[in-house]
């Protein structure tokens, strides 16, 4: 795993979070304002500010999309949100999340999996590690700002010119 994309030194505008994660703009601010996944590096603060989302964050809010997509109740993605975010950052990519479309159960390994498998009960799974990796190659290629000196990070792909593009359309 790189370190740029996954650093606390870098934050990602809303709809960098939106692109990594696979989320309208609309479903980002309304998980914001109902307190589903909050930025931990900015909040707004008004009118006009911006919000600023870490590498964590965006973890999150893509695996609340993929819960979503497999039909899991908002309140249990709430109460799963809850427990990833007092998990420390390097356990959560060992963990498999399995549901069974109603309950989320956490799996560090391949034995619970399998138990949970042969219950019945497991429908899909997500392994956090992999959705880690996606967000992660997803970042490289997009726009983050330095929180130490407020400088602007392109992603892999950007050049100069798109840069000063995408700056002078934000002002």
């Amino acid at each position: 795993m790189t370190s740029l994309p996954g650093s606390d030194e870098i934050g990602y505008r809303g709809a960098t979070a939106c692109t990594a994660a696979g989320i309208s703009y609309r479903q980002l601010d309304y998980w914001a304002r109902t307190g589903l996944v909050e930025p931990t590096v900015r909040s707004a603060a008004g009118s006009g500010s911006q919000r600023l989302y870490g590498f964590r964050d965006i973890l999150v809010l893509k695996i609340v999309k993929r819960l979503l997509d497999a039909g899991v109740s908002l309140q249990n993605i709430r109460s799963a949100v809850t427990h990833l975010r007092e998990r420390g950052i390097e356990d959560l990519a060992r963990i498999t999340l399995m549901s069974d479309g109603s309950s989320i159960y956490e799996c560090t390994n391949s034995e619970e999996i399998f138990d949970l498998l042969q219950g019945g009960q497991g429908v899909f799974g997500i392994a956090v590690g992999k959705v880690w990796n996606e967000v992660e190659g997803t970042l490289t290629h997009l726009q983050g700002e330095d929180l130490q000196s407020g400088s602007v990070h392109p992603g892999e792909g950007s050049d100069e010119l798109a840069l000063r593009r995408k700056l002078r359309g934000a002002s």
